[in-house]
């Protein structure tokens, strides 16, 4: 379907189905016919439209993950609906179980993982990481086992790959040898090194039957989107005083670079208090006692994050993200913006808010989208492991002016916190 043909009336819908929400925002954002992100059940859009789901299956069990999949497969999963699942582009969380969960009925699956914008491409159906296979990374520092060795490893299933050579062969070879490895029963593992492969094979995938479905990460989901057209206008009405509004940054990713990014906001004047991990845990209800009297007034950007420890460990994480959720909730203003950082922390957060829907506005760099509630509260989230050093700052400053522009923030002189 080449870019001057398309023609949304005609089109299916789509449905993308997401293991946690900064992935489901990033999808949102690239994607012009999406007007919400779905934090609940949610119905199938018409023709021409998009819905992006956030399944939250990244905090779950195997078993609850796979069954969570399989229930929104067979909820959307009609005809004239097309199907695809965000997968994680390093390969992380239930990539296995969610996989065969999502293929099960269909007429054969498509995984393209690439994303070439935040470094991360597959050669050989091997994903690597600035040119790096991703075994020979501490990209899965933080996860229970070590990564696997390729794309069809971590399926765990028959699987093909589809070469750079064939990739690059031209829209009607890819089709065909698509459509023939399909034919075989094998899953067909993209290669894709920059985003014109990936667009070669969305455009691909768009000439093969809806009961062929697609796991891949947001760089297939924005070659998607740029076959589809413009992006509408989709900001809704926000709250007023966007630059006097507190400001309440969360980090809930142990990725390294996020002492960083918060030094960055606190050489700014932000407020900064740096959760320890044992008080929180012993405090899972959100009511650790330091933030009895905390307050964050007007015009304040204030950053909470889990003190860093020297091992991270993996079973406690998901516990640590929730209890640090439900600690925010607990004293947030009703007027303050969001930044959220580490989808798990953000989804915990908003599930705590009572937030079933977002509506996305745009990005302020890749991966970082710009949403609202519908009740007017900005909202930015993004995967822990996105960004450069000054991503924080420039998320702060999409919501003090709505764009992505960098402005100064409230300087405040203490940066301490509970321990």
């Amino acid at each position: 379907m080449p870019h001057d043909r398309f023609d949304r009336k005609t089109c299916p819908s789509l449905v993308v189905l997401a293991d946690d929400l900064s992935g489901a925002a990033e999808c949102a954002s690239v994607l012009p016919s999406c007007r919400s992100i779905a934090l609940a059940p949610a119905e199938t859009p018409p023709p021409g439209e998009t819905l992006v789901a956030d399944l939250d299956t990244r905090r779950r069990t195997v078993t609850q993950a796979a069954g969570l999949v399989a229930q929104a497969v067979r909820r959307h999963g009609g005809d004239g609906v097309r199907l695809l699942k965000k997968s994680d582009s390093l390969l992380r969380g239930h990539f296995a179980a969610e996989a065969s969960a999502f293929a099960a009925g269909a007429g054969g699956l498509v995984v393209a993982t690439a994303l070439p914008a935040g470094g991360r491409t597959v050669r050989d159906g091997v994903v690597r990481l600035h040119g790096t296979p991703l075994h020979h990374t501490d990209a899965w520092h933080a996860e229970p086992g070590p990564p696997p060795r390729s794309v069809a490893e971590a399926l765990g299933v028959d699987a093909s790959v589809v070469p750079l050579t064939e990739i690059r062969a031209g829209i009607p070879h890819l089709e065909h040898r698509l459509r023939s490895g399909l034919a075989g029963g094998a899953a067909m593992v993209c290669d894709a090194e920059t985003d014109a492969d990936l667009d070669a094979v969305a455009e691909a995938l768009l000439r093969l039957p809806e009961t062929v479905r697609t796991i891949g990460s947001g760089g297939i989901t924005a070659a998607l989107g740029r076959l589809s057209g413009t992006a509408e206008h989709r900001a809704g009405p926000g709250r007023p005083g966007a630059g006097r509004r507190p400001v309440v940054v969360v980090v809930g990713t142990a990725h390294p670079g996020a002492g960083a990014q918060i030094a960055q906001l606190t050489r700014r004047g932000a407020r900064h208090i740096a959760f320890h991990a044992a008080p929180l845990l012993a405090h899972p209800d959100g009511s650790h006692p330091a933030v009895a009297a905390l307050t964050v007034p007007d015009s304040t950007v204030l950053v909470l994050s889990i003190a860093p420890t020297t091992v991270v460990d993996p079973a406690a994480s998901p516990h640590l993200g929730r209890a640090l959720a439900r600690t925010v909730a607990r004293f947030l203003p009703g007027e303050a913006d969001l930044v959220l950082t580490g989808g798990e922390t953000a989804r915990s957060l908003l599930d705590e808010l009572s937030v079933t829907a977002l509506l996305p506005v745009g990005q302020v760099h890749h991966g970082a989208v710009l949403c609202r509630t519908a009740d007017g509260r900005g909202v930015v989230t993004r995967p822990g492991s996105f960004g450069g050093t000054d991503s924080l700052v420039r998320m702060v400053g999409a919501l003090r002016e709505q764009t992505g522009h960098e402005v100064p923030l409230t300087p405040h002189t203490s940066d301490g916190g509970p321990r």
